[in-house]
């Protein structure tokens, strides 16, 4: 299995709080957690001040999964290497789309609506409740993963209704929110998860270890190929030639 953890790396660099929860990056941490998970997976890393923000062609054809992770500067990632990307998840590529990445050009351009939704940071509770225990993403969460501080994400959250629903979140303020969500694109699958505000420790936490290790797993597909790109007109196939039908 071939990972490559794509994070922004701005705010680690700009902002003290965020420094000391995350010194390395949370890219580095995304992947100490792929790599325990999936001692054998290369594992690789890219940011966007990187040229073509770490995902030239040879990069994407040898990622089997990735995941993201952005906030600053989701305009400032060149459509070019987001229409690349996109090609990737259509022919087969594994997507996994955490916290305020909801707002990246590819998680945008994926569902095909402004992926908006409530949000508030005051330091509260969240629960995660599983609501496909059967789903393999699942396996092994508590009932609930419980989030002690982290911000509020709420409905409404402007994405088409997922292929599969995990899971959903509940807030003090009485807020709910569908915080893991499935889709197939092409050939590709998709993992939206919300967890991961850059203030908390969340991706230090081994629930959510556990869910995102989960989650590799199933956007893997160790066999990517190439989807029809070809729109040009075909002859027919003669599949009921010599029949009445």
């Amino acid at each position: 299995m071939r990972v490559t953890i794509w994070n922004e790396y701005l705010h680690e660099q700009s902002d003290a709080n965020v420094a000391r929860v995350y010194p390395q990056g949370i890219h580095q941490a995304l992947a100490a957690l792929v790599q325990g998970a999936y001692p054998q997976a290369q594992v690789t890393t890219a940011t966007l001040e990187d040229p073509e923000h770490g995902l030239p062609d040879a990069v994407l054809a040898a990622t089997d999964v990735m995941l993201w992770w952005g906030h600053l500067a989701h305009e400032r990632v060149a459509d070019e290497v987001v229409d690349k990307v996109q090609a990737r998840v259509l022919q087969g590529m594994g997507l996994i789309v955490l916290h305020s990445a909801h707002l990246s050009k590819i998680f945008r351009r994926l569902m095909g609506t402004t992926c908006n939704l409530r949000w508030r940071e005051a330091d509260e509770r969240e629960l995660i409740w599983t609501v496909n225990p059967a789903h393999p993403i699942a396996a092994g969460a508590p009932q609930p993963l419980v989030l002690e501080q982290h911000e509020m994400y709420g409905e409404l959250f402007d994405i088409p209704a997922p292929d599969e629903l995990v899971f959903i979140s509940a807030f003090p303020g009485g807020e709910v929110f569908r915080s893991g969500c499935c889709f197939y694109r092409g050939k590709g699958r998709v993992f939206y998860f919300s967890p991961g505000h850059e203030t908390y420790p969340v991706f230090y936490q081994a629930d959510i270890a556990k869910v995102i290790g989960n989650a590799v797993g199933w956007v893997y597909q160790p066999v990517v190929s190439d989807i029809v790109t070809d729109t040009s007109p075909n002859a027919p196939l003669g599949w009921f030639e010599g029949s009445d039908q």
